[in-house]
């Protein structure tokens, strides 16, 4: 059931998909200059694995509600997701010990499967701005080792002019920090900027940049929070390119 202009009606993956690019090209977007993307639920689909991990975690050391837990942490960096466990949990919550023992999880079954797997339209999204010579962004909270690793596991790593990681700021989202950083990087305005994200931390983040954000939903629906900070929201990135392919590049 999609709430349109119309009340609420059932639509198909395909019929959703034509009717929020619809939607969104009805606001006759202004031209852009660049995009920066944030990776985990946007380029990757990992946020679904790093849940899985931790509800394996969850189930052996019996931690009642991990599902809330980890989707309050979508978006931030180490030291954020540190404090919203201990926020939830209490201080003397293991973090480290479970943790530790998520991530052995989580890089068995990355080894097992050669990598993360990539979401819908990452390719095709990432060859069309490098076609259109768009300067491109990445703007992670996940540390810069490991940000180079899969992204050269994917083989994608070459279509990101810069690469901005949760290591390389102070604050992490929801502070506009990062995303400001990667403006920076690739020299374009925060206004002539698209962000991609899934995250309502990432959201704000880049809303309190004043870049224009894109949300394109992954492990939670946005709310009306997230609908008055997006410029839109779109299914996935293939619709997100035909979207681009719509609007002048403004170099």
């Amino acid at each position: 059931m999609v709430q349109t202009d119309i009340g609420p009606v059932c639509l198909s993956d395909a019929e959703f998909a034509e009717y929020a690019l619809k939607s969104a090209l009805s606001k006759t977007p202004a031209p852009f200059s660049g995009v920066i993307f944030d990776m985990d639920g946007v380029i990757f689909d990992s946020e679904r694995e790093v849940l899985s991990a931790w509800q394996a975690v969850a189930a052996k050391h019996q931690i009642p509600n991990i599902e809330e837990v980890i989707v309050a942490c979508l978006g931030t960096n180490f030291q954020a997701t540190r404090k919203t466990f201990d926020d939830y949990y209490g201080a003397d919550f293991p973090f480290d010990q479970y943790e530790d023992e998520m991530r052995e999880i989580f890089y068995r079954r990355y080894d097992e499967n050669h990598g993360l797997p990539l979401k819908k339209g990452v390719k095709g999204l990432l060859l069309d701005l490098k076609s259109r010579d768009v300067p491109v962004a990445l703007a992670t909270s996940t540390r810069e080792e490991v940000v180079r690793r899969e992204l050269k596991d994917a083989d994608i790593i070459d279509y990101f002019d810069a690469l901005i990681c949760g290591d390389m700021v102070k604050r992490s989202k929801p502070a506009p920090d990062i995303f400001l950083k990667a403006a920076e990087a690739i020299s374009i305005a925060p206004t002539d900027g698209f962000v991609i994200e899934d995250s309502y931390n990432g959201i704000r983040a880049a809303h309190a940049a004043a870049l224009r954000p894109i949300m394109v939903p992954d492990l939670k629906a946005p709310d009306e929070e997230m609908k008055a900070k997006t410029e839109v929201i779109l299914p996935d990135l293939d619709v997100v390119r035909t979207y681009f392919d719509a609007i002048d590049v403004k170099l």
